[in-house]
């Protein structure tokens, strides 16, 4: 080949070529200076009441920060939503990796869209344990529901918080309600003890589980089954709608077994199709009629009422927490804590004991 075919070749970098003449250096660096610009708690709160994204987006942003400078500023924001919050049905979706989850959201999602619903998904993804990073990867997934101009779609990382879900996410939930969203969706990380967290948010808890999958999770079943208001049983198509069926028949026969809700609700079991949409309609009616009657027996009132006192238990824990890691005496004194216990040279609950003393002093 020829050095001038070579010089032509779309894979070679074509020299001099400068910036184009429409690119504003003064625009790029407005842009860039409004970004840096931090708004006011108020204005967010303002913001986010009208109903706008970007407000809304910046207010979960301070209350997701580990930065303790945003704590009071986000303390502000969510204690003036308060007041505009709790007229939205809150609803968790569980179930095992692979479940297909964010397919079921995408589609239960458009069908309450469709319905005229204003819908918030708030989607835990798990971090690395290692780089403490994640993918946030929900909004690739949801691609419709996306752009749905009815949906916000919230990707979080669960960071170092037991499945990911804790404060933080009941705060965004009031955030959400009181920008207007009617319904708020909270898919989990996946089976296992953030199933309790999002329990104890949420209205109606939704476990999605597929057939044939084995008893793998044998020993936290019946926990989560417990919890469950409703059990669907997804990818009821193709060839697989009669496994489906005769995994609802299973699961019905072992909910009998369990002792009756406090709500008096019986639980149910349904199969869906989110690739199909077959059975979506269903389960958002059997929400629906789980919301009928604990409105009427005024079951729905009053768990709100213990969820709210719970979270404030679970705020106080949090925080007495953050402060004693945060005290400039235990920031000094941790390491050399920590590496007498590694050589055994004081007993950990020695350790805890003399932090805990020195903590007592300087507060």
């Amino acid at each position: 080949m020829s050095a001038h075919k070579k010089q032509g070749s779309s894979l070679n970098e074509k020299p001099g070529i400068s910036q184009p003449e429409i690119t504003s250096g003064t625009s790029i660096e407005q842009i860039q200076r409004f970004r840096r610009i931090q708004p006011s708690a108020q204005e967010l709160v303002s913001g986010i009441l009208s109903g706008n994204i970007t407000a809304l987006s910046r207010a979960i942003t301070l209350i997701e920060s580990t930065n303790p400078d945003h704590l009071a500023k986000a303390n502000e924001i969510i204690n003036s939503c308060l007041p505009h919050a709790n007229q939205s049905v809150r609803i968790g979706i569980t179930g095992v990796p692979g479940v297909g989850k964010s397919t079921f959201i995408e589609a239960f999602g458009k069908q309450l869209t469709g319905l005229g619903k204003k819908l918030a998904v708030l989607a835990v993804d798990p971090s690395s344990s290692f780089s403490h990073g994640s993918i946030l990867g929900d909004k690739t997934r949801m691609e419709e529901l996306v752009k749905d101009k009815n949906a916000f779609i919230r990707p979080s990382a669960s960071g170092d918080t037991l499945g990911g879900v804790a404060r933080k996410t009941r705060e965004t939930i009031i955030l959400c309600e009181a920008a207007g969203f009617d319904t708020i969706l909270i898919e989990t990380v996946g089976v296992g003890q953030s199933e309790t967290a999002v329990h104890s948010m949420v209205d109606f808890f939704l476990l999605l589980k597929i057939a044939g999958a084995g008893d793998e999770l044998q020993g936290i079943k019946r926990g989560i089954m417990e919890m469950a208001d409703a059990i669907v049983i997804n990818k009821a198509d193709g060839d697989n709608i009669k496994k489906a069926r005769l995994a609802k028949t299973e699961f019905n026969r072992a909910l009998h077994l369990f002792p009756a809700k406090k709500s008096g609700w019986q639980p149910t079991v349904a199969t869906c199709s989110a690739i199909t949409h077959e059975g979506i309609p269903e389960v958002w009616q059997t929400i629906l009629d789980y919301f009928e009657m604990a409105k009427t027996s005024l079951y729905f009132q009053e768990k709100r009422k213990e969820q709210n006192q719970f979270w404030m238990m679970e705020t106080i824990n949090e925080q007495l927490k953050n402060n004693f890691y945060n005290h400039p005496e235990i920031i000094a004194e941790l390491d050399k804590n920590k590496k007498a216990v590694q050589n055994d040279e004081i007993s950990p609950f020695a350790a805890a004991s003399i932090l805990l003393n020195l903590y007592k002093k300087g507060s």
